[in-house]
């Protein structure tokens, strides 16, 4: 297939039937409805904004995730904000069908209706970046601009979400660090169409920044200081936010997650394939077979995972094996690579290591020379030489690397996730083993499948 029936088979599967355009129309008109009742009935002066790609309709087939965003005035003091703003979230959720608690600068509720995540978040009701008081403030701003920009492109970006996903660069997440849904609606604006953008990978990295704002003009001095910021914390890419002057767009993009497109969008372009977008599924074979054929070993550090949100949980797990992976360095075990994560109640560190065992000469005293054991101290060891009055010796002992893992952390010698030190100086170590929920885990680690562009 050439590149225009690809794009055509893409979007029959990621552009949204009329069906489902009229169920997500339906339910955001519900959702309305019931917010706006809820903030009349607490006599709040609240606004009630949707945000995001359905509200931007850049969301794919399937993925109907909606953000419902409850603007205080900006005269309203931050806690009473945050007070207000959680006590709104879930009066509404009370009118959904279930909900939780969750956190990031301050808390907001995640409820669930008719089988849809939605997010209820507290903000200010901001109309300009000066307003700007919280992190998720930019969010109104974001979808009004993007609305106003993209001018019916809104398959392109689509068809980047998609590419982006199925090249596991997809999601601005710390524990990701790729490409968020609004970098990629800016660069489809930029660059005018997913073919656009994937051919513009090399000018994007050679010219270094985007400025769709032309704030470079208009606000220089503080677009010159974002500008230098992140330059000289060697981002990949500077995308002044087109809302904000202050924002990298693009500062959660690493270089790994830009490197996977760089190379994939050229190999599209070179040999067009479906897989790019859907990807098959990852072939299990067996971890010990892995191992065997490597001539490496596999450590495993298992324990109860703690009550954490992603956000938190994923990047303490990502400082504990990095930790891990320097004390056992330093104590003589090469660590090829390591992973992290958690399969129902329990989370993992895997590292896989050249060796397990190590050799140490270790000294060993004995009786002042004169006496006599020494004698006997002497005829039974091949190495013996004096001290002072005292013989000693020494002895070659094995040392295995559990045994030096447990006596690290035994001794707080590794920096760990601060909410995962108590879990993890009481984990199960297990050495080229693991228990059946992780065997795939295992599988994909040790064949770094999800870090590989060829």
């Amino acid at each position: 297939m050439n590149v225009e029936e690809i794009i055509s088979k893409v979007l029959q599967k990621v552009r949204p039937t009329g069906e489902e355009r009229t169920f997500v129309s339906e339910l955001m008109e519900e959702l309305k409805g019931i917010a706006a009742e809820t903030i009349g009935e607490l006599g709040l002066d609240v606004k009630a904004h949707f945000v995001g790609s359905l509200a931007k309709d850049t969301y794919l087939a399937g993925d109907h995730d909606i953000d419902l965003f409850l603007a205080f005035p900006l005269e309203t003091p931050l806690e009473e904000l945050r007070e207000k703003g959680l006590k709104l979230g879930k009066a509404i959720a009370e009118r959904l069908d279930s909900y939780q608690l969750a956190y990031a600068e301050h808390p907001y509720v995640r409820a669930a209706y008719r089988g849809v995540s939605v997010d209820l978040v507290p903000c200010y009701d901001v109309r300009d970046w000066r307003d700007v008081k919280t992190a998720v403030d930019r969010s109104i701003l974001h979808t009004e601009w993007v609305n106003e920009h993209l001018n019916g492109r809104n398959d392109e970006v689509r068809l980047l979400k998609r590419f982006l996903k199925g090249i596991n660069a997809y999601g601005s997440e710390i524990y990701i660090r790729g490409f968020s849904g609004y970098l990629s609606e800016i660069l489809v604006v930029k660059y005018g169409s997913f073919l656009g953008v994937l051919e513009s990978t090399d000018l994007m990295l050679r010219q270094k920044v985007i400025d769709p704002g032309n704030w470079l003009k208009r606000e220089p001095e503080l677009a010159m200081k974002t500008l230098k910021r992140e330059v000289e914390a060697d981002r990949p890419l500077v995308v002044i936010d087109p809302v904000d002057p202050r924002r990298n767009v693009a500062a959660n993009l690493s270089w790994e997650k830009y490197g996977r497109l760089y190379f994939k969008a050229r190999t599209f372009l070179k040999e067009p394939s479906l897989e790019f977008f859907f990807p098959e599924a990852d072939g299990i074979g067996s971890y010990l077979r892995e191992l065997r054929e490597r001539g490496t070993h596999l450590l495993t550090l298992l324990f109860e995972k703690p009550d954490l949100i992603d956000d938190v949980l994923l990047p303490q797990l990502e400082k504990s094996a990095k930790g891990l992976e320097r004390a056992l360095a330093r104590e003589g075990f090469g660590v090829l690579g390591w992973d992290t994560g958690y399969s129902g109640r329990r989370a993992f560190l895997m590292l896989e290591l050249e060796r397990i065992e190590r050799g140490r000469v270790r000294i060993r005293p004995g009786p002042e020379f004169f006496t006599e054991r020494a004698l006997d101290f002497y005829a039974k060891n091949e190495t013996v030489w004096i001290e002072g009055k005292r013989l000693y010796t020494e002895k070659k002992v094995t040392e295995n690397v559990v045994d030096v893992v447990l006596s690290l952390l035994e001794k707080n010698q590794v920096p760990l996730g601060k909410n995962l030190r108590e879990a993890i100086r009481g984990a199960d170590v297990l050495v080229d083993y693991v228990p059946h929920e992780l065997k795939r885990e295992a599988y994909l680690f040790l064949r770094r499948e999800r870090k590989r562009i060829k």
